[in-house]
């Protein structure tokens, strides 16, 4: 049984850093992406950060050059470094994993076939 389960959510106020965990368990495959979800109230799940088992990362333009996505493949963690935070990254922050099958190393964005976390808050206060 695959279980994913995020930590490290909490409130800051903007231009302050963050940092989540989310620990992959049950998870039997060695090729993956993996990544990190966010959607705030009344708004559509988006694709903020993805990387591959091989460790090639695809990010959103909105949180290019301040989040950084990383993972300790032995172990099965997967973290998101964020900085400079800004109000509009205030949202439920979902990990996510997935099997890779295809030969490329890119992650795309989309959050289709993953498993999922239960969802971590991050609130940035003006």
């Amino acid at each position: 049984q695959v279980q994913l389960v995020e930590s490290g959510g909490g409130s800051v106020q903007a231009g302050g850093s963050l940092r989540l965990s989310c620990a992959v368990s049950g998870f039997p495959y060695i090729r993956w992406c993996m990544g990190w979800f966010r959607q705030a109230p009344g708004k559509e799940r988006e694709g903020v950060a993805t990387i591959h088992s091989d460790g090639n990362t695809n990010y959103a333009d909105s949180v290019k050059a301040r989040f950084t996505i990383s993972q300790d493949n032995a172990n099965k963690i997967l973290y998101l470094e964020m900085h400079s935070l800004k109000p509009e990254d205030s949202a439920m922050y979902y990990c996510a994993a997935k099997v890779s099958y295809v030969s490329s190393t890119f992650c795309s964005l989309s959050d289709r076939g993953f498993y999922w976390g239960q969802g971590t808050q991050v609130t940035v206060s003006s």
